[in-house]
């Protein structure tokens, strides 16, 4: 194995932490090198991500794929919440700049490569289809080992893979919770969300369902993003 990859799979906890942060610092650089940056920097962390999940597969036992009827209605129905709630509450941004935080124009600005790229241009589609495919089968694997896996276990006991993941704690389900959908713009449905997941992770002892439910939801995301033009989802 690649010293690089020793050092991702060197501990339990460096295995679901360090995938997660690489892939933040990745995020935190789209659109630091110019608006087409944002478009850049997500199709290679994308790349990037993948490899990362090939490398996390043999330790991280939990990272498996699972279906259930629970994990479609759940990921159908945190959907519905995702969209039916726009604009009944306040966004983080709106709610920071209420308090006079600005926290960058281009975080305020939609996601929407048919702007920067040209309406229908093969670049506009080539990053549309990346996103779909980050969405659904990339970002659901790192956010739920690291929220529902890691997060909600070390909450409960700093020895975090001796806690067994059908163990409901309150404080760790609501915090957990309150995190994740804190570090989405749209904070009220991402809370519930969180505790949706969760919710399957505990109630099937196992976190394979809340991956199946979360690409669920953020797959029909995608398509009313761009069946809409509710850009302002990403």
């Amino acid at each position: 194995m690649k010293p690089s990859a020793q050092l991702i799979t060197g501990s339990p906890f460096m295995a679901r932490v360090a995938p997660f942060v690489i892939f933040l610092v990745l995020t935190a650089c789209q659109g630091q090198f110019g608006e087409a940056s944002r478009y850049w920097f997500y199709f290679a962390k994308t790349i990037v991500g993948i490899w990362l999940i090939l490398v996390m597969r043999p330790v991280v036992t939990e990272m498996k794929w699972a279906i259930s009827w629970e994990s479609v209605v759940v990921g159908v129905g945190v959907f519905a919440l995702w969209v039916g709630l726009d604009g009944l509450y306040p966004s983080i941004v709106e709610l920071l700049d209420k308090i006079g935080i600005d926290d960058g124009e281009a975080e305020s600005r939609p996601w929407n490569p048919h702007v920067q790229f040209g309406d229908n241009a093969a670049l506009a589609w080539l990053f549309i289809f990346t996103r779909f495919f980050a969405v659904t089968l990339v970002v659901p694997p790192f956010e739920d080992v690291f929220y529902g896996s890691f997060v909600y276990r070390w909450i409960v006991r700093p020895e975090f893979d001796s806690v067994r993941l059908n163990q409901f704690h309150p404080k760790a389900f609501f915090l957990t919770s309150a995190i994740f959908g804190l570090v989405h713009l749209e904070w009220l449905p991402g809370i519930l969300c969180g505790m949706a997941y969760q919710w399957l992770v505990i109630g099937k002892n196992r976190l394979g369902d809340a991956m199946t439910a979360h690409a669920i939801t953020n797959f029909l995301l995608a398509v009313w993003v761009v069946w809409k033009g509710a850009w302002h989802f990403w």
